[in-house]
């Protein structure tokens, strides 16, 4: 049905992610979809079912990875892949929602939606007003901006070299926009970095309050190390900390329905998230846009295969 793409596909294509044996494969890891078929022993979705594809493991069987075939030349796939018409996929990776549910919005709870909120509600310990600045703003890190704002936080700093994206970042949350690290204040209790790059996270470590933290969820490409400055201020007031995330430490099953409840109540949206659509047939020039950085979220058809 639809698709979303993101900023860690550029490393998948790659074969930045450990996945350079497996080139090529199938791709797409946040998805809507429709149950066609079950196999034997599936108990947890069913025909017709309207689902939310996603890579966090949820309950039900762990497959094993599944082969395609094409003018007989065989592709492999992950336990999930939402960038084709039709995917065979893990029982596991599925999450049922209700037939009305947005398709949209679904399939950015299969990543997008799902990391940006867990790595608030998950992992990050915010505190009603303490300072947090979001470093990236594509479609995670908007959707963190919205998340840091509904956790209560003070002071929200948005950090993004695009400048374009400066009333799209106050939009979902942020109090103030910045065109790099070095424009933030001292003093951020807690900064999330969508980038990866090693050199910004580095900056990020000067910022930081005496309590502050950091939270990964862009990775650095392989090789590449991090390195940070004045690195006895770690010892600093309570204990300075920096962390990676695993997709906001998601619990699809737990997670998805309350995620939903506040996209009914209103307390979410994604009108302005989604900045740009495509159809299957151009995936490629998806990918292309992304690399471009202006972008918000990127939704693609899969069922709209041609223009």
């Amino acid at each position: 049905m639809v698709s979303g793409i993101c900023g860690s596909q550029l490393h998948e294509i790659n074969g930045n992610k450990g996945n350079s044996k497996f080139l090529p494969h199938l791709m797409g890891h946040e998805g809507c979809g429709l149950v066609e078929e079950v196999g034997p022993g599936v108990t947890n979705v069913k025909h017709g079912d309207k689902v939310v594809m996603h890579w966090r493991q949820g309950h039900g069987i762990e497959s094993d990875f599944p082969k395609y075939n094409l003018n007989g030349k065989d592709f492999s796939s992950g336990k999930v892949n939402t960038l084709t018409e039709k995917a065979i996929v893990s029982e596991n990776r599925l999450t049922v929602v209700p037939p009305d549910t947005n398709e949209e919005f679904a399939a950015l709870l299969g990543c997008s939606l799902t990391t940006a909120l867990g790595v608030i509600d998950n992992e990050s310990n915010l505190r009603f007003g303490e300072s947090v600045a979001v470093v990236g703003c594509g479609g995670v890190g908007l959707n963190v901006l919205t998340a840091a704002r509904l956790r209560g936080a003070g002071e929200i700093h948005a950090v993004d070299i695009a400048t374009t994206k400066n009333e799209l970042c106050l939009e979902h949350g942020a109090t103030y926009f910045h065109a790099n690290v070095a424009e933030l204040p001292s003093g951020i209790d807690l900064v999330i970095d969508t980038t990866g790059i090693p050199e910004v996270i580095s900056d990020i470590f000067l910022k930081l309050s005496n309590k502050g933290r950091i939270l990964l969820l862009g990775q650095p490409t392989p090789g590449q190390s991090l390195v940070f400055p004045q690195a006895l201020r770690l010892f600093n007031g309570s204990g300075l900390s920096i962390r990676a995330s695993q997709g906001g430490s998601t619990v699809p099953q737990e997670d998805i329905p309350r995620y939903l409840a506040l996209f009914k109540l209103g307390l979410l949206s994604i009108d302005k998230l989604i900045t740009h659509r495509f159809p299957l047939a151009d995936v490629n020039l998806a990918f292309e846009t992304l690399k471009s950085g202006n972008t918000g979220r990127i939704m693609i058809n899969t069922a709209e295969v041609e223009k």
